[in-house]
């Protein structure tokens, strides 16, 4: 599938649920998790009066961006960085208020249909993994964190039951050889892995891969600064929308959201809940939506795909406007 005929995951539903906070004149999106712009295209061709700030960190994703959403000149600003930096982003378009920020979480399809970026255990490639140009790559993790450093984060990150095996395994390969390419670390979980372990549907490296990704990137940790920042930068009717694709990402929005959609310190039996302490936000979907059995068939990356939206419907407190 070329990139100009990519179909984002939700796209329909998406723009659906950001509609009642774009239909104003003057309405402002930050498409946090721009990529190839696709719901970026789709919310300038349906909504006249929007104009959306696109953040990513990847300076490829953003030339290819540009030129995609070429037609909609003067309406885009484009912002290399990453989604932590979502004030920064704001105030680059000279704006204080959004009217919604949406994020469509993960790798994208682009940075794993490329081979050099190496985010792929289907195919061989350098052990790079990065989604910018900073840091430090996969191969430089494999080659430098100590064996408890790396059990924790496919354990954490990776969800991984044989995180001490696998850890082992890169410790006593390293001795000799470092890790380079993908295929040469999709060998060596393999051969750590128990047999019974091998019999489990999937590749067996798929999740030493996601917790290299997620380290590499700093994902869990950009996200847990970047929810909260959304939530208090969207104005009374705008609305925060995440598409999360693992447990991880998605259990992080969902307690910021529970957060901020909840009644807090109210004493028990309380007849009626002051104006002041009634939630400034509400859940517009119930729970997690999930994509369609048909998505799912057409785009199998749509499968794990947990999205949820807040809308804020109380402005800011006074204590914390200022």
């Amino acid at each position: 599938m070329s990139e100009s005929k990519h179909v984002p995951v939700l796209l329909e539903r998406t723009v659906e649920l950001l509609e009642p906070a774009l239909a104003g004149s003057d309405a402002i999106l930050v498409d946090a998790t721009l990529g190839l712009g696709g719901h970026t295209e789709a919310v300038l061709s349906r909504f006249e009066g929007v104009h959306v700030i696109g953040i990513d960190r990847d300076p490829e994703a953003l030339r290819r961006s540009r030129e995609r959403l070429a037609p909609f000149e003067g309406r885009v600003t484009f912002f290399e960085g990453v989604y932590d930096q979502l004030d920064e982003a704001i105030a680059s378009a000279g704006r204080s208020r959004v009217d919604g920020v949406l994020f469509d979480l993960g790798v994208s399809s682009m940075q794993l249909d490329v081979d050099e970026r190496g985010f792929s255990y289907a195919r061989p490639a350098p052990l790079d993994m990065r989604m910018g140009r900073e840091g430090p790559t996969a191969a430089e993790i494999l080659a430098t964190y100590d064996r408890d450093e790396l059990v924790r984060i496919l354990r954490t990150y990776g969800e991984e039951k044989h995180a001490s095996r696998i850890a082992d395994a890169v410790v006593r390969r390293r001795a000799t050889a470092p890790l380079r390419t993908s295929d040469e670390l999709v060998a060596l979980v393999r051969e750590a892995l128990p047999a019974a372990a091998m019999r489990t549907g999937g590749n067996p490296a798929k999740r030493t891969f996601q917790a290299l990704r997620i380290e590499v990137n700093d994902e869990l940790g950009v996200l847990r600064r970047a929810i909260p920042a959304a939530l208090e930068a969207v104005g009374v009717g705008g609305r925060v929308v995440s598409m999360a694709y693992h447990s991880l990402e998605d259990r992080i929005v969902k307690q910021a959201f529970a957060g901020v959609t909840s009644t807090v310190d109210v004493p028990p039996g309380l007849p009626v809940v002051p104006e002041e302490m009634q939630p400034r936000f509400r859940l517009v979907t119930r729970g997690a939506e999930t994509a369609s059995d048909q998505e799912i068939e057409e785009n199998p990356r749509a499968k794990p795909v947990r999205l949820r939206v807040v809308e804020r419907v109380k402005a800011q407190r006074m204590k914390e406007a200022r």
